[in-house]
């Protein structure tokens, strides 16, 4: 068992998904730190001051009573915001890199390929192997 699992995690395929799920994941965590380091507070800025994280729709309000505390119910729809802008940005990183990829794709389809052999030549050379063959 131990011979077939070493096996299989030396494959070049697992070990190609480890490492894209790797960066995968360290470049989920710059996106996320740029739109929310970087993009929200200058869009906030922009439009009077607003921090999007702070933006929500409050269904009912903490209440306190004596040392018991019910935490506010709201629809936070500035960090779904922030999340969807997120999204926007990885999808078009990724639409860019299919889009590489498949024009080194076409490039390497596009190569020259050897001349086809004239008839003559391919009928002679099937000749010369059937006269060696016997």
């Amino acid at each position: 068992m131990w011979k077939d699992f070493k096996k299989f995690i030396t494959k070049g395929n697992v070990i190609d998904l480890a490492v894209a799920v790797v960066i995968g994941a360290a470049f989920g965590a710059v996106v996320n730190g740029f739109v929310n380091d970087i993009i929200m507070p200058v869009i906030g800025y922009l439009i009077s001051g607003v921090n999007f994280a702070d933006l929500k729709i409050v269904l009912a309000a903490a209440v306190t009573e004596g040392e018991k505390v019910t935490p506010e119910v709201a629809i936070m729809y500035g960090h779904w915001l922030q999340v969807i802008l997120q999204f926007l940005i990885i999808a078009f990183f990724v639409f860019l890199m299919v889009r590489s990829i498949a024009k080194m794709q076409k490039k390497k389809e596009e190569a020259p390929k050897p001349a086809a052999k004239p008839d003559d030549v391919v009928l002679l050379e099937e000749i010369r192997d059937l006269l060696k063959n016997k």
